[in-house]
């Protein structure tokens, strides 16, 4: 095993070495990377990105988590290892690879209760996988706690259609941003969690803290960048900027965009876009900014900012001064590039399967037309697999909705509860935002595709369509985690009838799973949420 271990290892350092990107000779600060096949450890250290000590959850000892690179077509072997001891947080784990539709093989979703049981200390699980043939920014992350198992996925295209606009997309361009917090995860369960600071890149500053480390992004004059924003926050959403410079967008959640220039744009948890930088200012540095939604922030000590350095720079803070955006990010603005259009006859309720979600809080809880979802004792997949296949007989009751095959879905989330902006975001899929939260206007010609969108504050909705052509069940939820630990979520089961057949073979690890973790009796009790996504 260990020379298995070693071999897969070598294969992972060759792939991310031969990874195909845009870019030149020019030394650029590069993070850890790993490559499709790789072996990543998640366990405990102490670290301190904003100057603060604390213990937390980490893959391979770092946060962000390494960078895995691909190339489209890659198939994907990562062997998640549980090493975690620290028995104030959570000991059991899994990692979802956000944005990859897993068709096929909804087993390596990596969603516990819905996918999968977790996996337990000195436990291991292969995710094998493949894309079928998705490109772009994508990330991974834990389904147990907020304190820090996450990090970036890319997977590049060499024939990408938008590849003339960028000369530089490479492990340096991939900026990750995330809220942080002082106080373990497992602590703040019940309550109205506060993030402490804004990290980006791993590094930040806090409110009266120390002069802590600021991220660097060095570029060169006269190049243009492919920057891949990559919002892994557990509750945050940021008002994104770089003094002086312009944006065009050309990539949301994985799916390309028509390039749209803008000043700022908002990203709430989980999205991602890649937007092109041109670097046609003075020499000189420029602050990066990435305002959170939380009370209060500001860019006082430099919170919330990192630092953009061109070449021949010196190595100081920058002078340069915010100016008001006169140009922001509408995402009604966005439409896709490549066969544009929703699924479906236009209209509002043409669909063939048209459904309203409610979401109503209550006492710290949140429901979904009025259910509130609690983790099943048994994972929704292994319950369709061991025969059930009607809503009455899904757990959690209440929480499944049964869909049939190849069947357009227009989905409405109507929100009545407090906390938005709330992100939507569906597992298995990519969708079609026909109505954007906060606008009047129904898209069905040109709307954004994306997997992860804003349903609104209350009184707000937001409307998506899809096709089930995915069979298993797939998660919808808040990716505001600790709305998700609340209750905000339920369970899309596409095609149950037909998902014994579309996911098979089922692993032999899969299986062992479920009866490694019922036997698992230390660490500390489940999320009620059914684990943080």
């Amino acid at each position: 095993m260990f020379i298995l271990f070693l071999i897969v290892s070598l294969i992972s350092s060759i792939n991310a070495a031969s990874i195909v990107s845009r870019s030149d000779s020019y030394p650029l600060s590069q993070p850890a990377v790993h490559g499709p096949k790789a072996r990543i450890t998640i366990g405990n250290r102490i670290i301190a990105p904003d100057g603060f000590k604390r213990s937390t959850t980490l893959v391979d000892g770092t946060f962000p988590g390494p960078l895995i690179m691909a190339q489209k077509g890659d198939h994907f072997d990562i062997e998640v290892v549980n090493k975690l001891e620290d028995d104030k947080m959570f000991e059991l784990t899994s990692v979802h690879w956000h944005g990859i539709f897993q068709n096929r093989t909804n087993y390596a979703d990596g969603t516990s209760f819905v996918t999968q049981c977790p996996i337990t200390p000195n436990h291991s699980f292969l995710h094998s996988f493949s894309a079928n043939g998705q490109a772009g920014t994508f990330w991974y992350h834990s389904h147990y706690s907020c304190d820090g198992v996450r990090g970036p996925l890319v997977i590049y295209d060499p024939h990408d259609p938008l590849g003339y606009l960028y000369d530089i997309d490479d492990a340096s361009t991939v900026i990750t941003l995330s809220d942080w917090y002082h106080h373990l995860a497992p602590d703040l369960r019940g309550q109205i969690a506060r993030a402490d600071s804004m990290l980006i890149n791993g590094h930040g500053r806090y409110i009266n803290g120390t002069h802590a480390e600021l991220a660097v992004i060095n570029i060169r004059p006269g190049r243009r960048y492919r920057l891949r924003l990559v919002q892994i926050s557990c509750d945050s959403n940021v008002l994104f900027s770089i003094d002086g410079h312009n944006l065009t967008v050309i990539e949301a959640d994985g799916v390309l965009t028509e390039p749209l220039v803008v000043d700022q744009l908002q990203i709430l948890a989980s999205q991602r876009y890649s937007v092109v930088l041109v670097a046609n200012q003075p020499v000189d540095n420029y602050w990066v900014r990435s305002l959170p939604n939380t009370a209060g922030a500001s860019y006082v000590n430099a919170t919330n900012s990192a630092i953009l350095r061109y070449e021949g720079a010196p190595e100081v803070d920058p002078t340069t001064v915010e100016t008001p955006s006169t140009n922001p990010l509408l995402e009604t603005n966005l439409h896709a590039l490549i066969n544009p259009g929703a699924p479906g006859t236009p209209g509002y309720g043409y669909a063939d399967y048209n459904i309203t979600l409610e979401v109503t809080a209550a006492d710290l809880r949140f429901y979904v037309n009025n259910v509130t979802y609690q983790s099943p004792p048994v994972p929704v997949l292994l319950q369709i697999l061991s025969g059930a296949r009607d809503p009455s007989q899904l757990l959690p009751n209440g929480s499944v909705y049964v869909l049939k095959p190849n069947k357009v879905v227009e989905l409405t989330v109507a929100i009545a509860a407090p906390g938005g902006p709330h992100p939507i975001h569906l597992h298995g899929h990519t969708f079609d935002v026909i109505q954007s939260a906060g606008s009047s206007i129904f898209n069905y010609v040109n709307p954004v595709r994306r997997d992860v969108v804003s349903a609104g504050n209350a009184g707000q909705q937001m409307v998506i369509r899809w096709v089930t052509d995915n069979s298993g069940p797939w998660f919808l939820h808040c990716h505001i985690d600790w709305h998700l630990e609340a209750g905000f979520a339920v369970v899309m089961a596409e095609s149950p009838e037909d998902t014994g057949s579309h996911v098979s073979p089922v692993p032999y690890e899969w299986d062992r799973l479920c009866p490694i973790y019922d036997n698992y009796k230390g660490g500390l009790p489940e999320v009620a949420g059914g684990g943080l996504d």
